[in-house]
């Protein structure tokens, strides 16, 4: 039998190493989608966790399954700017650094490369999207770890217009016209009167605080 060609060689080793790499890419998208399944039910498991109330809060941001006014292109998925307006919606105004972080981390990019194409080289993380799944599943996380007390100063600052640090007459006044609740003027002056305890006339961040946790 005579000697195969230098470049019959070569072909059949490239062919080879071409079939390599692509097992290998397949094997990595394999991971990745256990991976992802995985994230996705403890991620179920997290927002079973949440009261109502978060989850509300989470649909509101989300806007079900369109990431309402975030998802400027109703594709389930958001870009970096996107991210970061919808996390400081739900209380997190989080450095660029650690929302990069998260794209790095749960994010896929906005135009999968070919499985062809063995040397694309990974996208920058500004250039990652975050599906719907993976950002409930990131804000289950975080509404679950954050502070009570942090949370009752969120909804304090909402009662406290103007930022003068207490919540009078006026603004008990004014949240009660805003949910619709017809009180009167002597049962919102008995509730600040129940409440403030330095006899100022309001409810300060301490009194507030005491009254939620109570």
């Amino acid at each position: 039998m005579g000697k195969l060609p230098d470049r019959t060689i070569g072909a059949a080793f490239g062919a080879s190493t071409t079939q390599q790499q692509r097992e290998a890419q397949r094997l990595e998208r394999e991971r990745e989608r256990l991976e992802k399944e995985r994230i996705e039910r403890a991620g179920q498991n997290q927002l079973a966790e949440l009261t109502e109330e978060q989850r509300e809060e989470i649909n509101e941001a989300t806007a079900t399954t369109q990431f309402g006014l975030f998802d400027l292109d109703k594709d389930k998925r958001i870009d970096y700017h996107e991210l970061k307006v919808a996390m400081k919606a739900l209380g997190f105004d989080l450095p660029k650094s650690e929302i990069l972080s998260i794209l790095q981390t749960h994010g896929v990019p906005s135009n999968p490369p070919s499985s062809t194409n063995t040397h694309t080289a990974a996208p920058h993380p500004t250039r990652l999207l975050l599906p719907l799944a993976q950002f409930q599943n990131i804000m289950s996380q975080r509404i679950l770890a954050r502070d009570p007390r942090e949370e009752i100063l969120r909804a304090f600052e909402l009662f406290d217009e103007g930022g003068k640090g207490k919540i009078d007459l006026q603004d008990l006044r004014r949240v009660a016209r805003e949910l619709g609740e017809g009180l009167e003027e002597e049962e919102l002056a008995a509730m600040i009167e129940e409440f403030d305890m330095d006899g100022d006339g309001a409810i300060n961040r301490e009194e507030f605080v005491g009254i939620c946790l109570q």
